[in-house]
């Protein structure tokens, strides 16, 4: 019998339709709760492999978009390798070296940090969040999560002859370019792109997409050739994963545990990862919790066949009873079309 699923209780679109368990929430040994969701598998050819839900599900990806973002940053002449490049795709913890490396990007361009047009918070890291409010600190550009990449688009406009004031608009070419770079590797429809088109967080526009054209962009760029922007893009991630993330992340102990893996973590637990044979995941969570996320991640690529320590470590999250474990968060076990993948 197949897995109960949320029914759509609005016309508008997103991922309420088909949305099924993807992890279950147990204390002493009773499933206490249960977080519903979508996650698709696709091979290097961009066919599902399998998943659970609906794997067309329009989403909203998020940061989980960053590096397709960085990829169209690439091929309209921005000029970044390396850490600096990593930190162009990272929805950064706020550490000291991830603000020096946006001022780099900046002062590599003549720029300093009043050039940035992204929202002002606080550092993501809990432990630097609270000594920053403790110092009584303000929220500032630079130490928002994703100044790296308006840093990189700053500097894309700056070296393709472009304006920098009104970079977040999107009419201006670097969004356009932005947005073609999105339906070419997604595979979404103009339509869908430009008639659900919003703005995220940190002010970029921001498109939806089906969550297996997610999973293909993904698979695209793990699989690219040498002396491609492509193979640029994923060799920084890939080498810099602490510029990704962050010293306490998730995604950068799971791009550190898995060798030649692409990955990037989104707001509202949208996230997407490939292995360097193409093969490749994207799921969202519906309630937008992260405490779900990492774990169906790990059910993902479990499912995969992916066999590392970082895997296994991620697979359960604890649930605590007076400070101590009594049960676990674990996602469900993904299923695949037609045996192992």
């Amino acid at each position: 019998m197949p897995a109960p699923s949320v029914r759509e209780t609005s016309t508008t679109p997103g991922p309420l339709a088909g949305a099924v368990p993807v992890a279950h929430v147990s204390r002493g040994g009773v499933v206490e709760s249960a977080h519903h969701g979508h996650v698709v598998l696709v091979g290097p050819d961009g066919a599902v492999l399998g998943g659970l839900g609906d794997p067309d599900a329009l989403v909203l990806p998020r940061s989980s978009l960053k590096p397709v973002q960085a990829l169209a940053m690439l091929r309209s002449g921005l000029r970044l390798g390396g850490d600096l490049l990593a930190l162009g795709t990272a929805s950064h913890s706020g550490e000291d070296f991830h603000l020096q490396g946006a001022r780099r990007v900046l002062e590599s361009v003549g720029l300093d940090e009043g050039a940035l047009r992204n929202t002002p918070d606080l550092p993501f890291d809990a432990e630097l969040r609270a000594r920053w409010q403790a110092e009584g600190r303000a929220p500032e550009r630079l130490a928002q999560n994703c100044s790296g990449k308006h840093a990189a688009m700053l500097a894309t406009c700056v070296q393709a002859g472009w304006s920098l004031e009104d970079y977040l608009d999107p009419r201006h070419p670097l969004q356009q370019a932005v947005l073609a770079t999105v339906r070419e590797t997604t595979g979404a429809t103009a339509s869908v792109v430009e008639d659900h088109l919003t703005t995220d967080g940190c002010g970029t526009p921001l498109p939806a997409v089906p969550l297996s054209g997610l999973a293909r962009a993904f698979s695209r760029l793990a699989t690219a050739g040498a002396g491609t922007p492509e193979h640029s893009l994923a060799e920084a991630v890939r080498d810099f994963p602490l510029w990704v993330g962050g010293t306490r992340r998730d995604v950068t102990a799971l791009l550190r545990g898995v060798p030649g893996l692409v990955a990037k973590d989104g707001a509202e637990a949208v996230y997407a990862a490939a292995l360097p044979d193409g093969r490749a995941v994207a799921l969202k969570i519906l309630d937008g919790g992260d405490r779900a996320r990492p774990v169906v991640m790990a059910a993902a690529l479990r499912a995969l066949g992916v066999q590392a320590q970082v895997v296994e470590a991620q697979a359960t999250a604890p649930v605590l009873g007076h400070g101590e474990p009594v049960g676990e968060v674990r996602g469900v076990e993904v299923p695949l079309r037609g045996g192992p993948a």
